[in-house]
């Protein structure tokens, strides 16, 4: 049994060709009106992307699936979650300023933006999974109250789970803000030896984790919620990420990817969108230089089926040598793993086979040409 994922490439000689209208064949190919029905609420969930980002999906072409949508007489909305991290789109207020910053407005978009777990993140439903690592989870209010949802993701790099694509945008992304830190529970940083006691990174924590003694910085892991924001902040580079429990880590966003399709099924359309596919996540305040081309837009109603077949389409392309890619420039080599050699995110795809989010082996249905 296989899963069909349909793709179209980023050729286009013709206005019938182009982006636009390549996202209407798709919608239509992978009969996405019949995941929703009349004046049903349809979440369309997006990353509006970090202030100073410019990675992030074109909200021109987001446009396109909402008016899909429209057409079904269904009521769309854009959404996203608040962040962990105490960033641009931390609470409700800056996150919408973000988002409409990016273009993400209703002129553009075409639908209302709603942030799904509330003004301070703070909203949110227990969806019971039973899995290995949570029984629950907490997923965003109006993300779950949504009857229907379209997941469109930027498909890159992540320097943690190896690759963000759908199912890193189910987990962390449809999470509220303690789903968020339940996530990121066993992956808190480590200060290693040599601290110059200098107290950048103590002004960093929002949660007032991070002290000063005689031998340098400390931290409180009781109190720490595995934000990272002092990783980035240290001067000498001496507050690392955990490395340990990294694949724990990858295997929890799994299950929580789980746990926001779990009373959505027949209910959910996936969009990866291969531009663009820089090291990193869009939560960081710039966009690095791409490591392989552009390549186009795959669909499916399967997010592992879909983040498979985007992965394997990234690794056979030529990698840029002028790029964070350090290693793996060759066709058919694992280009996230010559980004982020300590991440492996083969794990979402294999370990959400085994919980029962979806199935790694796909029939790649090309409609470029149709």
């Amino acid at each position: 049994m296989v899963s069909k994922v349909y793709f179209t490439d980023f050729k286009s000689r013709t206005a019938k060709d182009n982006k636009i209208n390549k996202i209407k064949k798709l919608f239509k190919a992978a009969n996405f009106k019949e995941l929703m029905n009349k004046n049903e609420l349809v979440a369309v969930k997006l990353h509006f992307g970090e202030k100073g980002n410019d990675s992030y999906i074109n909200p021109v072409l987001v446009r396109q699936v909402v008016d899909k949508i429209y057409e079904t007489g269904a009521k769309p909305f854009i959404t996203d979650t608040n962040t962990l991290y105490f960033g641009s789109r931390h609470n409700s207020v800056d996150h919408i300023k973000t988002a409409i910053l990016h273009g993400f407005d209703y002129a553009v978009s075409g639908a209302p933006l709603i942030i799904a777990d509330g003004l301070l993140g703070n909203y949110t439903k227990n969806i019971k999974i039973e899995q290995k690592h949570f029984k629950h989870v907490k997923v965003a209010g109006d993300i779950e109250n949504a009857d229907s949802m379209i997941v469109m993701s930027h498909f890159k790099g992540h320097k943690m789970a190896g690759f963000g694509g759908a199912i890193k945008n189910l987990a962390m992304g449809c999470a509220s803000v303690e789903g968020k830190i339940e996530q990121h529970q066993c992956v808190k940083p480590n200060i290693m030896e040599g601290c110059t006691s200098c107290g950048i990174c103590i002004n960093s924590c929002p949660v007032n984790a991070l002290y000063l003694d005689e031998q340098g910085a400390k931290m409180d892991y009781d109190r720490c919620i595995g934000c990272n924001n002092c990783i980035d902040k240290c001067s000498d580079s001496l507050i690392e990420q955990n490395w340990e429990n990294i694949n724990e880590f990858t295997e929890k966003i799994t299950e929580y990817a789980l746990g926001a399709v779990k009373n959505k099924k027949g209910k959910i359309g996936y969009m990866n969108f291969l531009m663009n596919i820089t090291p990193d996540c869009d939560c960081l305040p710039w966009s690095d230089r791409p490591i392989v081309p552009d390549i186009g837009i795959l669909v499916s109603h399967d997010p592992v089926a879909l983040d498979a077949a985007s992965y394997d389409l990234v690794n056979q392309q030529k990698g840029f040598k002028n790029s964070k890619l350090h290693h793996h420039h060759h066709k058919g080599e694992d280009k996230f793993n010559g980004v982020w050699d300590r991440a492996d995110g083969h794990i979402q795809i294999n370990y959400g086979h085994k919980i029962g989010l979806g199935n790694p082996n796909y029939q790649l249905i090309d409609i470029s040409s149709k």
